[in-house]
């Protein structure tokens, strides 16, 4: 009995953690990062906004739930110094679309772990410095003017492996600051590359911003729904993203 609360104990300060690091979850990025079925995952999100680690909103009709860390589940989890993530109409689209890819990328690399937006910024002010981000150029304040991916795919057990960063494009951007972003992208020396995962009239504009920027060997573009992922039984590790992705 003691050995299955401390399982249990484990198994959610691992989900609060995930959340943290990533902003903002949902129970289909669980169960993709899992292996697992949705019902599992929305269960355990569930227990644990009960337990009020957890809150949830669902702005959107018709799509998931997202799911955020309260104080108290941030306390649980044992991080400090991430910024707490807001959910409005506005942005739930796109926290959707980055839970979903975070979970199917760990799914897909169990040898990597995704950390998000929030959690490369608490580093990066510790650190001083920029590790997986893109540098601009000066900001107002003489220091560098960054742009921080949505996610990074970060090697666990390589010191010398760059991560990758992941960029989650869902509407089109303004061709020069696309290609302003996509140059920064190419002289990055603290990525080993980036992905975009974009729909299909986002992903012309971002070939486009490639090309002018000369930038086809640093960055690929994958179409979003190749992350579709069907939903498996808890013993199931069928990975549904192309391998070459």
């Amino acid at each position: 009995m003691v050995q299955s609360r401390n399982k249990q104990s484990d198994e959610r300060v691992e989900i609060l953690g995930w959340t943290a690091r990533i902003g903002a979850v949902t129970a289909e990025a669980l169960a993709a990062r899992e292996g697992g079925t949705v019902a599992s995952a929305r269960a355990r999100l569930v227990a644990a906004e009960r337990d009020r680690q957890l809150t949830s909103q669902r702005p959107l009709a018709g799509k998931p739930a997202l799911y955020t860390v309260t104080q108290a589940g941030m306390r649980a989890s044992g991080l400090r110094g991430i910024d707490p993530c807001r959910i409005s109409v506005a942005n739930a689209p796109h926290a959707i679309a980055c839970a979903h890819a975070a979970g199917a990328l760990e799914g897909r690399y169990p040898g990597h772990h995704v950390v998000g937006e929030r959690e490369l910024r608490r580093e990066e002010r510790l650190a001083g410095a920029a590790l997986a981000s893109a540098r601009l150029g000066t900001g107002p304040d003489g220091g560098p003017l960054l742009h921080r991916p949505d996610l990074v795919l970060w090697p666990q057990e390589s010191l010398y492996q760059l991560p990758i960063a992941v960029e989650v494009e869902l509407t089109i951007k303004a061709p020069r600051r696309l290609e302003e972003i996509c140059r920064a992208w190419a002289r990055s020396p603290r990525i080993s590359g980036v992905l975009y995962l974009a729909p299909a009239d986002v992903e012309r504009a971002l070939v486009r911003a490639i090309a002018r920027a000369g930038a086809s060997e640093r960055i690929v573009v994958v179409p979003f729904d190749c992350l579709a992922t069907e939903e498996r039984s808890p013993d199931s590790r069928a990975r549904t993203i192309p391998s070459d992705a």
